[in-house]
């Protein structure tokens, strides 16, 4: 009775996981991706800009084109300000795009955007940090998407092998005679 209960509610877990799984986006390595950051800070007003850079075999949503691990990437800008230039709390953000026009659009405008600044509105000190000063590292992310195939594939053989439970179960003959009551004489 026990491990009827735990096979049921380990049917029960797969069951509610798979709504959450990804069936149709996954994530590619592609040749190259064209990135820059930017930081800035509530507290002050220095806005740092990095160079277009070029990302080799650094992985997308195959559905959404998104770039993975872009976190990580502002996170990497982040930290090197900290220690390096002892900027700390900034906020970084990466853009990133597969063309290198299409972000050298983005970058032109964003530069514009804080260096030419609207009459009476703030102005900044923008400052350039050069490939020479810092570098994105490219997230290689090729174990993390194998273990998850693995548990992937783990998971359908899990369901599999339910189902193979249940219809074992389902064709099982029902063997129950019903107990014979005593005879009133």
């Amino acid at each position: 009775m026990k491990q009827f209960i735990y096979q049921a509610l380990t049917a029960a877990f797969i069951l509610a996981a798979i709504p959450f799984a990804k069936a149709d986006a996954k994530r590619v390595a592609v040749p190259q991706v064209y990135v820059f950051g930017m930081a800035a800070s509530f507290n002050d007003s220095i806005v740092y800009f990095t160079d277009i850079q070029t990302l080799a075999n650094a992985w997308v949503d195959s559905k959404s084109r998104f770039l993975q691990s872009r976190d990580i990437y502002s996170y990497q800008l982040r930290e090197h300000l900290a220690q390096k230039l002892q900027m700390p709390h900034r906020t970084c953000i990466v853009f990133y795009a597969e063309k290198l026009q299409k972000l050298q659009k983005k970058y032109d405008k964003l530069k514009r955007l804080y260096t030419n600044p609207k009459p009476g509105s703030q102005q900044f000190d923008v400052r350039s940090l050069t490939s020479a000063d810092f570098r994105f590292e490219v997230i290689d992310l090729s174990k993390e998407i194998a273990l998850e195939e693995q548990q992937e594939a783990e998971l359908e053989q899990q369901r599999q092998e339910l189902k193979a439970q249940k219809k074992q179960k389902k064709s099982a003959p029902k063997d129950k005679k019903e107990p014979e009551r005593g005879k009133s004489e």
